[in-house]
């Protein structure tokens, strides 16, 4: 039986003959097998043997990969690639119920972390964008900052005075799987930085900061991506299952590979894998159901102001023959007062020319009595 490329880097994955025939001897996995449609159980039978890689931005494996209690050295690594600076995780803050439910089933991972220097940084990993990501990552971030305000003020002595000077900065750091028409505007950028600023040059550091990765748009053009680059390397590590990227990876940062077989591990345990796989597809379906209505509703918002634009300019085409019939009738009303005055001066016309013509008639008679007397 040919091995899969990936069978020879990690020899405990089982062909797909082996893990079908494992399937089909135990009744409890031959019921979820095929719950599932042809296409996810291919998907299924891929993965655990090796035929694609994981996805590891599938739940399960995200956590797994990037908890940063058992493995905090990851997490360090990737924010500091992201901030320029070396950074340590100290502490996991409590999201304190700030996702809504109705969120939760788009967020791979959402991660509150206490960073060496006092900053705190909230890592998130969506499977699709959400509509309005500005806004909503401004609300998280202003809580978080509230949050640390409260936090450091309720740490102070009774004789000590709070300052300022202790609120450090708070990062949103957001990973997308699927980034969605914001961010495909930008088909070269794959790292968005964001702070405020003046238009006037003045600094004034107000703590709050976002970093946006669209590892979609990373991957469009991964076969030129310098893996070499600490950054590059996890992206690709993060967004792509294509066995040819898991062997060029591993054989360039050996690291890696460690957390592959961490996986891969998990997949020899077909029950548990196969649980994991359920709950991801109920999360992949939760999330089409939602980005439907978000394209819907964005349809919807689009034909709104396509129509009221349509109607705008009904108004305003009403009002301009509205315009013209009031100009039309002014100019009827001024037609037919010319009408009537020149038929008021045609019968003054006609009274002058009667009066002439009896006036004439007169002289005509008075000449005849004149002649008739000589």
């Amino acid at each position: 039986m040919q091995k899969t490329k990936l069978q020879e880097y990690f020899p405990m994955l089982k062909s797909r003959e082996e893990i079908r025939k494992n399937i089909d001897e135990r009744e409890n996995l031959t019921r979820v097998f095929y719950s599932w449609e042809k296409k996810r159980q291919e998907e299924f039978l891929d993965f655990c043997s090796g035929a694609k890689g994981v996805k590891m931005l599938y739940d399960a494996f995200a956590k797994a990969i990037l908890d940063p209690e058992k493995y905090p050295e990851r997490l360090n690594e990737i924010l500091s690639l992201l901030l320029g600076t070396e950074v340590k995780i100290i502490k996991i803050l409590p999201n304190e119920g700030m996702r809504i439910a109705a969120e939760n089933s788009l967020l791979v991972m959402d991660i509150v972390v206490k960073l060496k220097d006092g900053s705190i940084a909230n890592v998130e990993i969506q499977k699709i964008g959400y509509a309005f990501p500005g806004q909503r990552c401004a609300c998280y971030s202003a809580d978080l900052l509230l949050r640390q305000y409260k936090t450091v003020k309720a740490a102070l002595d009774e004789e000590e005075r709070f300052s300022y000077r202790y609120i450090k900065n708070v990062y949103t750091i957001v990973f997308l799987e699927k980034s969605g028409k914001l961010f495909a505007a930008h088909p070269e950028q794959y790292l968005h930085y964001f702070e405020q600023g003046s238009d006037t040059g003045l600094k004034l550091d107000l703590l709050q900061k976002y970093i946006f990765v669209p590892i979609d748009i990373y991957l469009k053009k991964k076969e030129n991506r310098d893996i070499s680059n600490r950054l590059n390397a996890w992206l690709l590590f993060l967004g792509s299952d294509d066995p040819a990227d898991i062997i060029r990876l591993i054989e360039k940062h050996p690291d890696f590979k460690a957390m592959y077989q961490q996986i891969y591990t998990l997949c020899e345990n077909l029950e548990d894998m196969m649980g994991l796989f359920s709950e991801e597809l109920a999360i992949l379906d939760r999330n089409t159901v939602r980005y439907m209505m978000d394209e819907m509703q964005d349809e919807i918002d689009k034909q709104k102001a396509e129509l009221a634009e349509v109607n705008s300019e009904l108004e305003q085409k009403s009002n301009e023959l509205e315009q013209k019939s009031n100009e039309l009738e002014q100019k009827s009303n001024e037609l037919e007062q010319k009408s009537n005055e020149l038929e008021q001066k045609s019968n003054e016309l006609e009274q002058k020319n009667n009066e002439l013509r009896a006036a004439l008639l007169r002289i005509a008679q008075l000449e005849a009595e004149r002649s008739s007397v000589r």
